[in-house]
């Protein structure tokens, strides 16, 4: 819900600071008081676009904060912790913004933030109605989200949804393979003299480096014999050798262990030295007998290294070379196989179209039995609201193709194709006549503003269960009513504040007294500067003001009279309060 909103130097409101309760909030004021310039705050701190004209005059910018409590509000706290815009209470959001002479900046929970983020966020917080703006019931295109809602089908709609994204992509890989076939044939030979050349050299993963190992031994291979000759001349095949000298220290030093047990360890650790000394010398011996010079090796290597580095130059390296052998081998298998890749692709695109249209007929069904509950339920809640010949429909309709091409998205549904879109096969709209003897037309033409407005508020009712419209503003939903009408929609606004935040600009005495929170917007001038202010009323000062809706400035005791039997009325509003 929204708990507070804070404006600063915007237009000609100076401060004002307005604190929300739970349910139903009523505004009233006189015309032009201002209440129009805190519905256009409220837009602008939840992204909507703010002239630097709305700046107050004097003043280098305009604040608008505005305060919401988030908990149990999934969408909202999935979309902060994507972006990273936490806060220390989680529960809490705060959204502001600052609109300059020249820029604007936008924060949440004092962090700037793009535009576009706080946007997505308001879209998720808040639903707006004003009498001459469309807002979301209105747009066609939502309609079938409003019902899949209503129905509980988001768990099907995400079944379907896979599905079409499998056939989505098969489409695009046959594509991308068809785009791809002309080119693949023309590099075929070209492709063909790569891989040959590949296959011949036959490259293998750190070949490069073995081979100048082995030449280095090659070259150096006379070092080689003479160092590792004298290695063993000192280890074991000198007169005076290390061997000798270990052999004779180990005998030494076993006497003396007869003598001491001091010295055992020692004649043991020589007699692992004599052993290990040994074992050493007869190695480099076989190391030394293995040595070989071969000028005719070297050559060999050295034209290898030569075809391993102009794969290098072409390649990259050896291993990017080894990766296009590889490449070469399966475009060419494809070109070879062509024909058959692309049958094998369309069979699978012919077996997901059937499965897409087993997914959308048992979809179609569903929403048909949601449409109906609708429709019911809305005549019924319209009829409250004093609509008693208004008839609404549901459209559920679906486009046929008649010789769909591989590239189109359709379901096959008894030898039948249909346009397939990403939620089902249903074009949704929703349909109305508000007159008897008209066929129902589409929603957005109706041009009564007072019917609007109890239309609107209808389906609002109808969604109330439904989290996605946390916190509803009407804008004048009074239009064009009164008398007993206004009483319904009075009534209608309360019972939806059972299950949303629901903020009411009115001019209605029958609308404002349902109210449980009411604030006051006033408009003062010194003469030279004018401000707006907004105050909570409640008891007496709050049945003044409902009798001023009813009877204008001059106040009488009839009005007030029947200002305090309105709120009366209200099982949730006390006059007292």
């Amino acid at each position: 819900m929204l708990c507070s909103l804070r404006v600063e130097n915007f237009a000609v409101i100076e401060h004002v600071e307005i604190e929300f309760g739970p349910a139903l909030n009523v505004i009233t004021g006189e015309t032009g008081a201002g209440k129009s310039l805190l519905v256009e705050a409220m837009m602008a701190v939840l992204g909507e676009r703010a002239s630097s004209d709305s700046v107050r005059s004097g003043a280098r910018r305009a604040v608008i904060e505005a305060t919401f409590n988030v908990e149990g509000n999934q969408h909202v706290q999935r979309l902060l912790s994507e972006h990273d815009y936490q806060n220390a209470e989680p529960s809490v959001l705060i959204l502001r913004r600052e609109i300059g002479q020249s820029s604007s900046r936008a924060f949440i929970n004092d962090s700037p933030a793009p535009l576009q983020l706080v946007r997505q966020l308001g879209d998720l917080l808040v639903d707006f109605h004003g009498q001459h703006e469309h807002q979301s019931l209105l747009k066609v295109a939502l309609h079938r989200v409003l019902l899949d809602t209503i129905g509980g089908l988001d768990r099907l709609v995400a079944q379907y949804r896979q599905t079409y994204d499998m056939l989505s992509a098969q489409i695009a890989q046959y594509n991308e393979l068809r785009e791809r076939e002309h080119q693949l044939r023309n590099e075929r030979d070209w492709k063909r003299m790569l891989l040959d050349e590949l296959e011949a050299i036959a490259p293998e993963d750190g070949e490069k480096q073995a081979l100048e190992a082995e030449l280095r031994r090659i070259e150096n291979s006379e070092q080689l014999f003479e160092g590792s000759s004298s290695i063993y001349t000192l280890l074991y095949g000198g007169e005076l050798s290390v061997h000798d000298l270990l052999v004779r220290a180990r005998n030494l030093a076993e006497q003396l262990a007869s003598f001491d047990e001091a010295f055992r360890n020692a004649a043991a650790e020589l007699r692992d030295l004599v052993i290990r000394c040994d074992e050493l010398a007869k190695d480099i011996q076989r190391y030394n007998a293995q040595l070989e010079f071969s000028p005719e090796r070297s050559l060999q290597i050295r034209e290898r290294l030569a075809q391993l580095a102009r794969l290098e130059k072409r390649y990259g390296s050896i291993t990017s070379a080894i990766e296009a052998r590889e490449r070469f081998r399966r475009e060419l298998e494809l070109i070879e196989n062509f024909d058959s890749e692309l049958a094998h692709l369309r069979d699978s695109i012919a077996a997901r179209r059937r499965e897409l249209g087993i997914l959308g007929e048992r979809l179609s069904t569903k929403r048909k039995h949601v449409a109906e509950r609708v429709e019911r339920s809305i005549a019924q809640i319209l009829s409250r609201l004093g609509m008693h010949d208004a008839t609404f429909q549901v459209s559920l309709s679906r486009q046929p193709i008649a010789s769909p091409s591989i590239e189109d998205r359709v379901a096959e549904v008894d030898g039948l194709f249909y346009h397939a879109y990403e939620h089902g096969l249903d074009d949704v709209a929703f349909f109305i006549s508000t007159n008897p003897g008209e066929p129902p037309g589409p929603l957005e033409r109706i041009v009564s503003g007072g019917e609007a407005s109890r239309v609107m508020l209808a389906l609002k009712t109808i969604l109330a269960k439904s989290d996605r419209l946390p916190i509803l503003i009407f804008d004048e939903i009074d239009t064009g009513i009164s008398g007993r009408i206004a009483h319904r929609v009075g009534v209608a606004l309360e019972e939806l504040g059972a299950y949303h935040q629901v903020i009411a600009i009115t001019h209605n005495p029958q609308i404002a007294a349902r109210g449980q929170t009411h604030i006051v917007v006033e408009k003062f001038s010194d003469g030279q500067r004018t401000t707006v202010r907004a105050r909570k009323v409640s008891g007496a000062a709050r049945i003044e003001e409902i009798a001023k809706l009813i009877a204008g400035e001059n106040i009488s005791d009839g009005a007030r009279k029947t200002a305090r039997e309105l709120l009366e009325d209200s099982p949730t509003v006390h006059p007292s309060s």
